[in-house]
């Protein structure tokens, strides 16, 4: 059993209050945390500890930023295959037609926002789906020339 020696230090009040609200939420003695804190500061491998956390963390945030941006692309690319396909195929409206056509759109338009709206509350992507597909279909790809050298 380690012995333990009294010491009274003196704390800045608001300091104070973060490491008694500390206490509370991990459930530990006040005198833990401190004893906790200080053998960090003392110890000499701390900077390496953090280098390696921060490493960890940027290392993930530059995965995470790989795939935001190869969404990003199929978004991009998506959208201007589109409005190539639509100017293509879409021939002008005559001046008679337009603003019934435009009543039709803002109708179609609304119909389609609403319909972006319980997809988005749902969590359900797009992105998401496609590259569940695209897994799907590769490992059926991969099962398949299995199969055949079988």
């Amino acid at each position: 059993m380690t012995t333990r020696t009294r010491m009274n230090v003196y704390f800045d009040p608001e300091l104070l209050k973060q490491v008694e609200a500390l206490s509370l939420r991990r459930k530990m003695s006040k005198s833990a945390i401190v004893e906790a804190a200080v053998a960090s500061f003392l110890s000499g491998d701390s900077a390496e500890q953090l280098e390696a956390a921060m490493s960890r963390r940027l290392d993930k945030l530059g995965r995470l930023i790989d795939a935001l941006d190869e969404d990003l692309a199929i978004v991009g690319e998506t959208l201007s295959l589109f409005i190539r396909f639509w100017l293509t195929f879409t021939p002008p409206l005559p001046d008679s037609a337009r603003e019934s056509a435009r009543a039709k759109g803002a109708e179609r338009f609304e119909g389609f926002m609403q319909s972006l709206g319980r997809r988005l509350a749902t969590g359900d992507r797009f992105l998401k789906e496609l590259s569940r597909d695209i897994a799907l279909s590769e490992q059926i790809a991969t099962d398949f020339e299995e199969n055949d050298r079988e």
